[in-house]
């Protein structure tokens, strides 16, 4: 039996997730595309994520119904981890982090503009993001307007700008 500290639904999804690394992994799904193996979600991850606690929260989202993993046909040894329904709902969640994260802390632009892009959508954008989400994870029919495709050109741009910035 898994024992939960109190039926509070803010505590229960605290509980689902675990902790900041589970976010960071279904983030880095999400928006980032690394769901191809273990070891994109391992070396890609910017905030540098150990490997067993990479495997210990992949085992735990899986479990907790957020994900789902099946074999890479292309390579027998390698799994692809797919975002849930339950977890695409949390696309809402993300945004209104992101939107906190940008008036309450020193974000860096190239890593904001993301959370820019879907705080400015706002709420038909994530609509959108959801679909198309489904339709990358769950092979739902795909969106009539695409999201994530306009969100990694901003995000190149930005990273182009505060490169050449620097030099």
């Amino acid at each position: 039996m898994n024992r939960r500290r109190s039926g509070c639904p803010i505590n229960l999804t605290l509980e689902t997730f675990g902790d900041r690394w589970s976010l960071i992994i279904i983030r880095d799904i999400m928006f980032g595309g690394r769901r191809r193996s273990f070891r994109s979600l391992l070396t890609e991850s910017i905030e540098g994520i150990a490997s067993n606690i990479l495997a210990d929260r992949l085992k735990r989202l899986t479990a907790n119904g957020l994900l789902w993993r099946c074999g890479d046909p292309g390579h027998r040894q390698k799994a692809i981890y797919s975002l849930t329904e339950k977890a695409i709902g949390l696309v809402p969640l993300m945004a209104a982090m992101g939107s906190w994260g940008l008036r309450h802390t020193h974000a860096s632009p190239e890593l904001a503009i993301r959370a820019r892009i879907l705080e400015d959508g706002g709420p038909q954008m994530w609509s959108r993001l959801m679909e198309e989400l489904a339709h990358i994870h769950l092979g739902a029919p795909p969106p009539e307007v695409p999201v994530l495709a306009g969100m990694q050109s901003a995000y190149e741009t930005a990273v182009a700008g505060s490169t050449s910035a620097r030099l």
